[in-house]
């Protein structure tokens, strides 16, 4: 799955928080999970592994940047 990293550079995955570095705020990351660990994959460099504490399901497979408004006229 994938997810966007906020301004800070979390992420969240089956209701965890994951703090990431504040160099890959904005970036789209690459999520596997297990039923023990999520293995995340950043851009240009190594797998992080993170340990899992909950065990919800996962809900949404796509992380999309926010929508903007448009104005009317």
């Amino acid at each position: 799955m994938q997810r966007r990293a906020s301004n800070s550079g979390v992420i969240m995955v089956c209701g965890q928080k994951v703090a990431l570095d504040r160099a890959q705020k904005h970036e789209t990351v690459t999520v596997l999970t297990s039923e023990t660990t999520l293995a995340i994959e950043l851009p240009d460099t190594d797998t992080q592994i993170v340990r899992r504490t909950t065990t919800q399901p996962v809900r949404s497979i796509k992380g999309r940047r926010p929508r903007t408004a448009t104005p009317n006229s």
